[in-house]
C-alpha cells in the first residue's frame, strides 16, 4: 500500500480523526489564500504604491544634482521637502552599510526591490522603523537622506489579514469540533452500551444521532433483545429439561432400591453416571440471567472456595491475594462455580492446587494452579473447546469427565468480558489456568 506506512502516524481515537479531517483542510486552505494574496495583492499594491513615490525621490534626486554649490541644493530641497512630505539631509552622516529589513516586514522585499529598480546611485535602505522608510543616495554633493511615511509605500497594516484568517479559523474550528462531537457522542454511547452487554450488563440506551448512526443503534437494540430473548428461551427449555429428566432418575433410583444390592450395584453407578453427566450438559449450558451483577470482593470468593475445599479434605492452598481488594462487579455464583471447575480439574490431574487472585485497576485475574502433568501449549485452544478430553496429555485414571470444565470457565468468563488463558504454572509444574476479567 503506497500510503501504508502513515498509518503507525494516525491517531486511532474517532474524536482525533475527526478533529484530523476537519483541521487539515481549514489550515490548508488558509495556506493557500495566504501565499496567494500576499503575493498577488500586498506585491502588486506595494509596487504601484513604491513606484508612485520613486517619481519624486528621482526629482529630487535630478534637482540635487542640478545645482552647482551644495547650498543651492540645500537651499532647492528645503522648497521641495514640505510640499512632498519627504525629509532631507545633505549630506548625511550616518549611511548604513546595507539594506535593513525586519524579517517579519512581509512587503519590505518588495518596497527595497522597487526602490533599487527605478532609482539609481542607491546606496542603502532602511526600514527598521516600521513607521518610516529611509533611504540613502550618492549625488554629487555626498550622500543624500530621504525619509518618507512608510503608508505611502505600502498597504498599513498587512499582517490584519492573517490575524483576521487565524482568529476566524480558530472560531470556525471550535463550532465545527463541537458540532463533530455531538454527532459523534451516540457513537460513543453505543459503544459503551455494547461493551456493558459483553460484560453482562444491561445499560439503558436510546438511539440518537444522524440517521445512519440511529439504524445502527436500532441494529444493535434488536441484536441485543434477540439475545436476551434466545437466553430466556434456553432457560426455560433448560428446567424442562433438567426436571422431565431427573423424575425418571428419581424412578429407577426407588426401583434398584427394591432390587437385590449386589444386582442394583452396577445400575446404580449407571443411574449416578447419568445424573453427574445431565449436572454437568447443564452446567455447561445454563444461564447466568438468574445470576445478577453485584459489588462483591474477589477475595470473598476465592476464601469461599478455599474454605468448601478444605471441609472437603481436598488439598489446596491460597496462592495470595495481590492488589487492592475493592468491590467489584461480578457474578458471585457463576465465578464461584467457575473456580470450583478449575480446582476440581487441578486435583482430578495433580495431587494439590494453589488459588488466588491479582486486583488492579483494569482488570481482576483469579488464577488456579496445579502439580499435575498440564497441557502442551499447542494444545490449549483444543483443551476450551467443549467435549474435548485430552487422555495423552491428562492422567484420565484419576477421574472421569466429559470435556465440559474449561468449557464451562471460558463461557462464563466471556459473559463477563474476560478471558480463560492456561499456562504453564512456575511453581507447582503443571497447569495455571487465569480468569482475566476486564473492570
Amino acid at each position: 500500500m503506497l500510503f501504508g506506512w502513515l498509518k503507525k502516524y494516525m491517531p486511532r481515537g474517532i474524536y482525533a480523526r475527526a478533529a484530523l479531517i476537519l483541521i487539515l483542510p481549514i489550515l490548508l486552505l488558509q495556506l493557500l489564500v495566504s501565499v496567494v494574496f500576499i503575493q498577488r495583492h500586498f506585491d502588486d499594491v506595494t509596487r504601484q504604491m513604491t513606484s508612485a513615490v520613486n517619481i519624486e525621490l528621482r526629482f529630487l534626486v535630478e534637482t540635487v544634482n542640478a545645482e552647482t554649490t551644495l547650498d543651492a541644493a540645500r537651499a532647492a530641497l528645503g522648497k521641495l521637502d514640505e510640499p512632498l512630505e519627504i525629509s532631507t539631509e545633505l549630506p548625511s552622516q550616518d549611511v548604513v552599510a546595507a539594506d535593513i529589513k525586519p524579517a517579519i516586514d512581509l512587503t519590505g522585499r518588495m518596497v527595497i526591490e522597487t526602490l533599487r529598480g527605478d532609482i539609481a546611485d542607491i546606496l542603502a535602505v532602511s526600514l527598521a522603523d516600521r513607521r518610516q522608510v529611509l533611504l540613502w543616495v550618492e549625488t554629487r554633493h555626498g550622500p543624500l537622506k530621504l525619509a518618507l511615511s512608510r503608508k505611502r509605500v505600502s498597504a498599513s497594516n498587512p499582517h490584519q489579514l492573517l490575524v483576521i484568517m487565524v482568529v476566524l479559523g480558530g472560531l470556525m474550528t471550535a463550532i465545527a469540533y463541537a458540532f463533530l462531537r455531538n454527532q459523534l457522542r451516540p457513537i460513543k454511547r453505543m459503544a459503551r452500551a455494547a461493551a456493558d452487554y459483553g460484560k453482562g450488563r444491561i445499560t439503558p440506551f436510546t438511539p440518537t444521532g444522524a440517521v445512519e448512526v440511529r439504524a445502527a443503534g436500532m441494529a444493535f437494540l434488536d441484536m441485543r433483545n434477540r439475545l436476551e430473548r434466545q437466553t430466556q428461551s434456553r432457560t426455560m427449555m433448560l428446567s424442562g429439561v433438567s426436571h422431565d429428566l431427573r423424575t425418571p432418575l428419581t424412578r429407577m433410583k426407588l426401583g434398584l432400591s427394591m432390587l437385590d444390592p449386589k444386582e442394583a450395584e452396577p445400575l446404580e453407578h449407571d443411574v449416578d453416571d447419568m445424573e453427574r453427566l445431565l449436572d454437568a450438559f447443564l452446567d455447561f449450558a445454563r444461564s447466568d440471567a438468574s445470576d445478577s451483577l453485584e459489588p462483591t470482593k474477589p477475595s470473598s470468593i476465592v476464601m469461599a472456595v478455599l474454605d468448601d475445599a478444605k471441609r472437603m479434605g481436598q488439598n489446596v492452598m491460597l496462592g495470595g491475594i495481590e492488589g487492592p481488594d475493592d468491590a467489584v462487579g461480578l457474578r458471585p455464583l457463576a465465578i464461584r462455580r467457575a473456580l470450583d471447575n478449575l480446582v476440581g480439574n487441578a486435583l482430578r490431574y495433580g495431587h494439590r492446587a494453589e488459588i488466588g487472585v491479582s486486583i488492579t485497576d483494569r482488570a481482576v485475574r483469579f488464577w488456579v494452579e496445579d502439580d499435575g502433568p498440564g497441557i502442551p501449549p499447542e494444545r490449549y485452544d483444543e483443551a476450551l473447546s467443549p467435549f474435548v478430553r485430552l487422555d495423552p496429555a491428562r492422567n484420565q485414571d484419576r477421574g472421569s469427565g466429559v470435556g465440559l470444565g474449561l468449557s464451562i470457565v471460558a463461557d462464563i468468563a466471556r459473559t463477563h468480558g474476560g478471558v480463560l488463558r492456561l499456562g504453564e504454572s512456575t511453581r507447582l509444574g503443571g497447569l495455571k489456568a487465569e480468569v482475566v476479567l476486564a473492570r
